[in-house]
């Protein structure tokens, strides 16, 4: 009995250890994220672009997305993206996606994604306030269909598409690391941004002045502490250096290889 009491006791101090050295990890890694409000850099006009997505030159699918202000205080963007090709044939998809963020602070108001696959949906809605998100996500296979909600507690979460506006809003200056809480569909997500170059770079749309970006991920635990993303390894993504700093490509290193997106086509819906 003496020694199973020393073992309890050896046991909860190690527990106690550990929870105490993550909550000291999860505070450091949270005093770097970015505080700088969103920046004075002129608003995205309304646009429709479309681009393809790939690996090694072949385009395995292809996307379109929408860009409004439909009120004073709101941005809204749907996309949509199918796979093409021989990759539909051995993997269909077909996704739609809605989101919406505030028009003054850059903050997400909801999103809700739908997944349809050969043989089941997938639907995601995400709603966000001040303190965090909550997901509500639906799979219908055949006549089974499940829905299961979920919580994640985290002030001034981002989504892409409000993490996306709020990035192109700043300076982005020569060396500048913006450091964001990102809630990416199922998971939230440390994203560092690394502005490393200027150079110009020729996309399917046309060729552009660009401002090099670094993407780096870490995928934030249930107990906020951070962890490697196992998918994903590093990104590169370039963005028009003028007024509308579009996403031209994208280059992302993935466990399969390294897969690629790029800006096919922009029409805005009041050229200037």
């Amino acid at each position: 009995m003496f020694f199973r009491s020393r073992l309890r006791i050896t046991t909860c101090a190690i527990a106690v250890l550990i929870a105490s050295l993550t909550g000291s990890f999860a505070a450091d890694w949270q005093a770097t994220l970015s505080k700088e409000p969103p920046g004075n850099f002129p608003e995205l006009r309304p646009l429709r672009a479309s681009y393809r997505f790939g690996w090694s030159g072949v385009t395995a699918a292809t996307g379109e997305v929408h860009f409004t202000k439909p009120s004073n205080d709101k941005f809204q963007l749907e996309g949509t993206g199918r796979t093409t090709g021989f990759v539909r044939a051995l993997w269909k998809l077909d996704v739609t996606q809605r989101a919406a963020a505030n028009s003054h602070t850059l903050a997400p108001i909801e999103t809700q994604q739908t997944e349809s696959y050969r043989s089941k949906k997938v639907v995601t809605h995400l709603t966000f306030t001040n303190n965090g998100v909550t997901r509500a996500r639906t799979e219908s296979q055949g006549d089974k269909v499940e829905t299961k909600s979920k919580q994640f507690v985290f002030p001034n979460l981002f989504d892409l598409h409000s993490a996306a506006l709020y990035l192109r809003s700043q300076p982005l200056k020569q060396g500048s690391v913006y450091r964001l809480p990102i809630y990416a569909a199922t998971n939230a997500y440390l994203a560092t941004v690394t502005v490393t170059d200027r150079e110009k770079i020729s996309v399917h749309a046309g060729t552009y002045n660009a401002i090099k970006l670094d993407l780096g991920l870490k995928r934030i635990g249930k107990h906020l502490e951070l962890e490697p993303h196992k998918k994903f390894r590093r990104a590169t993504i370039w963005v028009s250096d003028d007024a509308e700093r579009l996403i031209l490509r994208v280059d992302a290193q993935i466990f399969v290889g390294t897969v690629f997106a790029e800006l096919q086509s922009v029409r805005f819906d009041n050229p200037k």
